[in-house]
């Protein structure tokens, strides 16, 4: 089966035709820096971070890049709250993003760039666009003018006489920014500088960047005219993809994408989840069991969840019973919905999740408890193509149905545990050795394109990164053999707890030391 991707600018489903064969250039608009991030933030990153891997496992070589806004009247808000720089509050919270994504999985970008180190980038594409007579400077301002472009709206499905015709009545021709205008929906390109704000030399005068010209700037700059998927929430369609298309083509003469894709929003017990509503959990708080207030002498305990000034919402109601999070049913409660769909965040949801989880975990598990029971020689989790792989595929290459997808990891974690629980009692597995290691590493690899991993895999991931191979495992064993012989058991109770600390339990036998990873 072919992979079809729906196409929010075309508002169909289409087969995926790369601008090269086998390579994918895809942007994300990523998080304006200025708090930590929330569960919406969870499932564009988390849904992007499996679609990128699934290309991958696809055969297609895929540039990543992922932006942050470092440039914003929220930071700069932020910023004189906490008595700090606009520079400050933004490292604070970049680094709490990576803090945030590690936690749950999400693969690190190939890039990452900023608004405030694509500077000459963002002011050569205004100077262009200034030249093709598409923006206009006034009072230190430049802004885009939205009739030059004929297209404008194609994206949204938005028509500018429409869009005038809803706005006559709500237009404060007072408002200086408003005077300043060719036309009520031209936008910023350029903002002249305010008192006491960051601003950067320009042809215009000091100021600092509008939103929208800094993601056309920087994906031209790290990506090039043309890119495959342009990707971000729903809530970014209008105005800020459309403006981007407008400034980007404008100047190019090309589309700026392929394939627009976009994932739902996240909604509270039906309500949609926003920082305005105050009806957001941040990711550390949900993960941390931080966002649920007990109390113990009410078996329907309700959540109280925090207000952008730090007061609290009207309850919602959650049992008591749920409390922390595991990051991995984090990752499975967004991928049960179909990306493009809005998901709802309550108990039950979330309490699904869980148990999903908790019954891959057996499955994903089960090589490691009964691997060496069952005499398997090598396991190899690079699992080649079979009937389950094809099943995943075709159900993924569907829109990236990943939802339909995690049918087929079910199925084989359901029966692996099966057969756990009958080599447990009877000390044999009725289905035979070999078939059960090849469910085993399928499961783990396509679970490894959902980004779903467990403790162990977690661990064998970090000492394989930390340099501490099979082969230099072995290599301490025997200085450990060695150290015993010579009755040196100082140096030999070092190396074992060296390798516990790394994850390694070592088992000590008349047939010589064997070891596994915890």
């Amino acid at each position: 089966m072919t992979l079809t991707v729906y196409n929010s600018l075309t508002r169909r489903q289409e087969p995926f035709k790369t601008v090269e064969p086998q390579k994918v250039k895809m942007y994300y608009c990523g998080v304006t820096v200025y708090d930590y991030c929330h569960l919406g933030h969870a499932r564009a990153c988390i849904v992007w971070d499996v679609v990128r891997r699934y290309l991958q496992f696809s055969g297609y070589q895929v540039r990543y890049v992922q932006n942050f806004t470092d440039v914003d009247d929220k930071i700069l808000k932020r910023a004189r709250e906490e008595g700090s720089s606009m520079k400050a509050v933004a490292e604070k919270y970049i680094k709490a993003y990576f803090d945030d994504m590690k936690r749950l999985n999400v693969k690190e970008a190939d890039e990452y760039p900023r608004a405030t180190q694509t500077m000459d980038g963002i002011k050569r594409l205004i100077h262009e666009l200034e030249n093709k007579e598409y923006a206009y400077a006034s009072q230190g301002d430049v802004y885009y003018s939205v009739q030059k472009f004929d297209e404008y709206g194609k994206l949204s499905g938005r028509k500018l006489s429409d869009m005038q015709a809803g706005a006559s009545e709500r237009v404060n021709v007072e408002d200086p920014e408003y005077q300043k205008k060719r036309y009520q929906f031209d936008f910023a390109l350029w903002k002249a500088a305010k008192p006491e704000e960051p601003a950067w030399d320009s042809p215009w005068g000091k100021g600092r960047p509008g939103w929208h010209i800094e993601c056309s700037a920087m994906v031209k700059e790290r990506l090039g005219e043309t890119i495959d998927i342009h990707a971000g929430g729903a809530d970014l369609i209008f105005p800020h993809h459309e403006n981007e298309i407008a400034q980007s083509e404008a100047v190019t003469g090309k589309p700026l994408s392929n394939y627009w894709m976009h994932n739902g929003m996240v909604r509270v017990d039906g309500e949609k989840m926003s920082k305005s509503l105050g009806n957001f959990v941040t990711i550390r708080n949900l993960l941390d069991g931080n966002w649920l207030s007990s109390n113990p002498s009410n078996p329907k305990s309700k959540i109280r969840l925090e207000k952008f000034d730090g007061t609290e919402t009207d309850p919602i109601n959650f049992s008591q019973n749920l409390k922390s999070v595991d990051p991995m049913a984090v990752r499975l409660f967004v991928l049960t919905a179909q990306y493009r769909k809005p998901i709802d965040f309550t108990e039950k949801a979330i309490q699904a999740a869980t148990n999903g989880w908790n019954t891959l975990k057996e499955g994903l598990v089960f090589g490691h408890k009964y691997g060496e029971k069952l005499n398997w020689k090598i396991i190899d989790k690079n699992q080649t193509q079979n009937s389950y792989t094809q099943r995943f595929q075709e159900a993924v290459d569907n829109d990236f149905n990943f939802s339909s997808g995690l049918s087929v990891l079910f199925e084989l974690a359901k029966e692996l545990r099966k057969e756990g629980k009958i080599l447990l009692h009877q000390g044999k597995t009725e289905t035979a050795a070999e078939k059960l290691q090849e469910m085993w590493q399928t499961l783990v690899t396509l679970a490894d394109v959902l980004g779903l991993e467990t403790q162990i895999e977690s661990q064998e991931t970090t000492a394989r990164n930390n340099g501490l191979s099979d082969e230099k495992i072995e290599e301490l064993i025997q200085k450990r053999k060695q150290a015993r012989v010579v009755k040196n058991f100082a140096e030999s109770d070092r190396i074992r707890d060296e390798l516990q600390s790394q994850g390694i339990a070592l088992i000590d036998s008349k047939e010589g030391t064997k070891w596994h990873r915890n």
